[in-house]
């Protein structure tokens, strides 16, 4: 009897009973999965209903509804009520109902108060309802030049790879703003970023973009120093920065290959503690300090907790490196409106002031960068990434504890590639604490993330309908699906989109479910589309005109071998090399299916003329040692025997500056409204800058581009090569 009411329990709260797994088969939840799941959400919030202890208990707390829809609210009662909705704008509709209510279709867009007042004596006291009513548009906001019909283009950049002759050894925002300008000259029309989600001052080398403390401000390594007038004017500052010593620091950050990221942040650490003073000298009527005042009194709460907890953990952690976020802080600690916290707040405000003062200084470099490419005329100037998660000892965690359950993490079911599944280490968002807040962290959240730009891609957007849940201290095949209020949060996600005049692409990459292409579409979400996966089946490359128009091609991603690595069998000689594929037969199978990939894909650019006709045909001699791939993998038993086997893998067509320019050219046809190019294959480049599924086994998010963005843009192959890009964008229109 138990099991039953915790599994219809668990029903109610969405967590689903089986799946289609990636074979395409039903796939059966254990009931105990489920039952820690349900425990894990720790809600006293009723998953049915939110307002179940009012007499209209039928009602929910929040109602979301687009515009113009005929939308009925059913009432429990045969009472007869007054109704009023105080609009955003400040406006009043007032009406009578009974049995139900039926919502005015002329309400405004924006965020509303209803209010049900049931009819009394005169005598009696008068009780209001009142639930959040959201009005919203039917889609996402889309730009003019894309409404028009033109095909745009850009970089897909990782911030932190940009090299220069100014950054201090990782790309900036004074990059950015140097490499918007250069590529608006030659017709591109946005830049699209990693993640700028804030990270961890206090531990740098915790780089993942994608497992970020806080999804809500800003990555404060970005800041270009040098563009601080405060930094420019303080002598002792420009003394410590014309040292030897720092110049040679400085150098070394420049040259290295990897990003080296403590001494990067260790430098403009210092930079900014010695420029801070000459802030504070500015006079309260100094039109810098009336912007941060505004900046901080705008950033209110959500911003002094980022500010504390970044003081708070650069100060514990220089204490003791075992303090890596707050689960294992001194208890004291560990809630945010504790007395210890409080006295910390009391007697550091000037720590906390300069973390404040870091975050504006971010936002204003990164304002500055989208007014930028305002004035140069990019339809899009800035696309931003929004993790699917944060970090579990973060200050978003820490600072909004209710909405996370931390007793769980998100990741990805098993699959063919990976037959454990993965597990982010990413604590989910409560979808009933969610709704039962009336969608306000969600918000925030999108309000936090399209600022300062023209366009946000959501990674994995399948998280708007469900996400992958594993319980605590399980890997992630003992996961299960949780669904997610889908259709309310695209809602907002549209009404969010046309406030902020900000596109949306969804990366959409995986399983993803039916039932939510067609929403996605519908709701004017752009799709995701990577030239590698874009195959029929049978095999043959998608041609340039069947790609959908409501959608950003790209060659390759973060998480995908560069087009060179991809053709070399880079990524599976490195995967080899650090132990992804101990399964040599999966191995043999994947260099099958690559060889495959590469002569369709050769067929498909001669069949659409982007290469001479010979070039996609290889030899009786070559088919045959490709045959024997397989064999000869089963056999390898060492890596240098599997590396001389590997060999046989390429065919008689390594990687050329022609299959380069044809790959280019093709993707560039594309019907995509987007089109997003990483340097990466402009440089031809081999190593990849993140492997997924490792952690130490590979230096992720550190490698640079190979050369400078000067350098770059002075090369007549890359000028060439973006010339071509634009002239075939539009050939396309």
């Amino acid at each position: 009897m138990e099991n039953k009411r915790l599994n219809d329990l668990a029903t109610e709260a969405g967590i689903v009973s089986e799946y289609i797994n990636a074979y395409g088969k039903p796939q059966a939840i254990p009931a105990e999965t489920r039952h820690r799941i349900l425990e894990a959400m720790n809600t006293d919030i009723p998953v049915g209903r939110s307002v179940s202890s009012l007499h209209v208990s039928s009602l929910p707390n929040v109602k979301v509804v687009i515009q113009g829809q005929i939308v009925t609210l059913p009432l429990e009662d045969t009472d007869n009520y007054q109704w009023q909705i105080h609009t955003e704008q400040g406006e009043i509709f007032r009406g009578h109902c009974q049995l139900q209510l039926t919502l005015p279709t002329d309400l405004p867009l924006g965020y509303h108060t209803l209010f049900l007042i049931p009819k009394v004596k005169p005598e009696t006291h008068s009780r209001q309802y009142p639930i959040q009513l959201i009005v919203a548009p039917e889609r996402c906001y889309e730009p003019d030049a894309i409404t028009r019909g033109e095909k745009l283009w850009g970089a897909c950049v990782q911030l932190y790879t940009l090299r220069s002759e100014n950054n201090w050894g990782i790309g900036d925002f004074g990059d950015l703003r140097y490499m918007q300008q250069e590529l608006a000259q030659r017709g591109g029309s946005f830049i699209g970023l990693n993640p700028l989600h804030a990270i961890y001052p206090a531990m740098p080398d915790n780089a993942s973009p994608y497992s970020p403390s806080s999804r809500h401000w800003l990555n404060i390594i970005y800041i270009a120093v040098n563009q601080v007038e405060d930094f420019n004017y303080n002598a002792e500052a420009q003394e410590w920065w014309h040292s030897t010593e720092t110049q040679c620091k400085l150098q070394q950050a420049r040259q290295a290959e990897w990003v080296d990221y403590v001494t990067v942040m260790t430098l403009k650490m210092a930079a900014l503690r010695l420029a801070y003073p000459q802030f504070k000298f500015r006079s309260d009527d100094d039109p810098q300090q009336i912007a941060f005042q505004q900046f901080v009194i705008k950033g209110g709460k959500n911003l002094y907790s980022q500010a504390v907890y970044d003081a708070l953990h650069h100060k514990l952690y220089e204490e003791n490196n075992v303090y890596w976020g707050w689960p294992v802080w001194p208890e004291e600690y560990r809630e945010p409106e504790s007395d210890a916290v409080k006295a910390f707040c009391h007697s550091h405000p000037q720590e906390i002031e300069f973390f404040l003062w870091l975050q504006w200084l971010a936002d204003t470099q990164l304002a500055e960068c989208f007014t930028a490419s305002q004035t140069s005329h990019m339809p899009i100037g800035i696309y931003r990434d929004l993790a699917v998660g944060v970090a579990q000892g973060g200050s978003e965690t820490w600072c909004n504890r209710s909405i996370y359950c931390t007793k769980a993490s998100v990741g990805a079911p098993p699959d063919i590639l990976g037959p454990l599944g993965q597990n982010w280490g990413l604590p989910p968002m409560n979808p009933h604490v969610l709704k039962a807040q009336a969608y306000q962290p969600f918000i925030e959240l999108l309000r936090s993330n399209m600022r300062h730009c023209g366009a946000l891609r959501i990674d994995h957007v399948m998280s708007l309908l469900r996400l992958w849940w594993i319980p605590q201290g399980e890997t992630a095949d003992k996961g299960v699906y949780v669904h997610y209020p889908v259709d309310d949060l695209l809602a907002i996600l549209a009404l969010e989109s046309q406030r902020n005049r900000c596109l949306v692409i969804g990366e959409d990459l995986g399983i993803v479910p039916e039932e939510i292409i067609n929403k996605l579409r519908d709701r004017g979400v752009y799709s995701y589309k990577v030239f590698y996966f874009e195959r029929n089946a049978q095999g043959e490359y998608r041609s340039p005109d069947e790609y959908p128009t409501q959608a950003m091609a790209t060659i390759t991603t973060h998480d995908l071998p560069t087009l060179r690595g991809f053709w070399q069998n880079e990524d599976l000689i490195l995967g080899e090399a650090i132990g992804l594929y101990p399964d040599k037969a999966l191995l043999a199978d994947l260099y099958s299916e690559r060889k495959r990939c590469k002569q369709e894909l050769l067929a498909s650019l001669n069949r659409h003329g982007y290469l001479l006709e010979d070039l996609g045909k290889t030899s009786d001699k070559t088919s045959e040692e490709l045959d024997k791939i397989p064999e000869e993998l089963s056999k390898a038993d060492t890596l240098s025997s599997l590396q001389k086997s590997i060999s046989l893998a390429q065919t008689e067509h390594p990687m050329s500056t022609a299959i380069n320019q044809s790959i280019h050219r093709y993707i560039a046809h594309s019907a995509c409204a987007l089109l997003g190019l990483q340097p990466e294959d402009w440089l031809d480049m081999e190593r990849p800058v993140n492997i997924p599924g490792t952690t130490e086994e590979y230096p992720n998010w550190r490698r640079k581009l190979t050369i400078t963005l000067e350098n770059m843009f002075a090369d007549a192959h890359i000028n060439h090569l973006l010339q071509t890009v634009e002239e075939c964008r539009k050939q396309s229109l």
